[in-house]
């Protein structure tokens, strides 16, 4: 393996992700893989879809997160239960008389914040999906005729139950193209769980009582520094053979957009950067393509969606690990 120095900030900055990762582990019990991933999110500059059965700790995850992070200001963190009777200018804000002024102000609504749990996202009508459409990709909201921007740091973590349950509405394709991974949490072994059995008041307590560990300063320097990272161009090329082969397969009805691959990118930057690299390794594109990938694209049948991109994956790692790139 070619020998790469580190930059100092690589090494004095792990120590914060380490905190994050061990601050959200007192709550989060046995899912450390889970918190990467919404980690690499984070640091990527995307958004995060959770998708499982009810109770396996999705919503904690999230306000643990945005516990875990400082800020000055009162809003952090904004929670929205997804319904039916779901209006967007629930989610967007909205226009109020004022009687000083004798005029119309605008209202902000929950998705002026940093962290944004849209909880059973599903739930919700297709025309409050798409209220996010825009604050998602480019982190500004439009009435009529203004825009208003979000916040530096805004990151959406979505969670919906799966769609064969009662009182679900598919996601669009083009809402869960805005969402840089999608994970299944699943359950926990048998181990841990009677562990979380046995400590559930602690668990408990270590939510309510959680530390901040980073302030919301650090998290936008480590998504700048994570945007540093080195990316070979075979594994550039990598990316790029994926996306177009998923174009391309027998099984798969519609492929990967170009806006996958850029998410893709920005995820092995961070993923690698989380793992205290400043360069991306083959085995990153192994780890998190399915990840980033599985949720955008449309299956022909039922056994395409277990088995394609898995076959075009192999097939790409097979020529990455000829090339011995490191």
């Amino acid at each position: 393996m070619t020998e790469i120095n580190e930059p100092d900030i690589f090494v004095s900055q792990h120590h914060l992700i380490d905190a994050l990762i061990n601050n959200m582990e007192l709550v989060i019990k046995g899912k450390r893989k889970q918190i990467i991933e919404v980690l690499t999110c984070l640091l990527a500059k995307g958004h995060v879809l959770m998708e499982d059965n009810p109770g396996t700790g999705k919503t904690v995850l999230a306000r643990t997160l945005a516990g875990s992070i400082s800020n000055k200001h009162d809003n952090t963190f904004k929670r929205v239960q997804f319904t039916p009777d779901l209006l967007p200018m629930d989610l967007l804000g909205t226009h109020v008389f004022d009687e000083q002024s004798r005029d119309f102000i605008f209202k902000k609504g929950p998705l002026f914040c940093n962290i944004l749990l849209a909880d059973e996202i599903n739930r919700a009508s297709p025309k409050v999906q798409s209220a996010l459409l825009e604050c998602m990709a480019e982190y500004q909201i439009t009435m009529g005729e203004k825009t208003y921007l979000l916040e530096k740091l805004f990151f959406t973590i979505a969670t919906q139950n799966p769609i064969e349950m009662e009182g679900t509405y598919p996601l669009p394709a083009a809402q869960l193209d805005r969402f840089a991974m999608k994970i299944y949490f699943g359950y926990v072994d048998e181990e841990t769980e009677k562990n979380i059995y046995k400590n559930y008041l602690e668990i408990g307590s270590n939510l309510n009582e959680i530390k901040q560990v980073a302030q919301l300063d650090e998290i936008l320097t480590l998504q700048e520094e994570a945007e540093k990272v080195f990316v070979h161009d075979e594994i550039c090329q990598a990316v790029s053979n994926i996306v177009r082969a998923t174009r391309v397969h027998d099984g798969i009805q519609t492929g990967a957009s170009t806006r996958s691959g850029i998410s893709f990118i920005k995820c092995l930057k961070a993923y690698a950067f989380i793992h205290g690299r400043s360069f991306v390794i083959e085995d990153d594109v192994n780890e998190i393509a399915i990840s980033v990938l599985h949720h955008r694209l449309v299956f022909k049948h039922k056994e395409a969606k277990q088995n394609a991109l898995h076959q075009i994956l192999q097939i790409e790692m097979n020529r990455l690990s000829a090339l011995k790139i490191y």
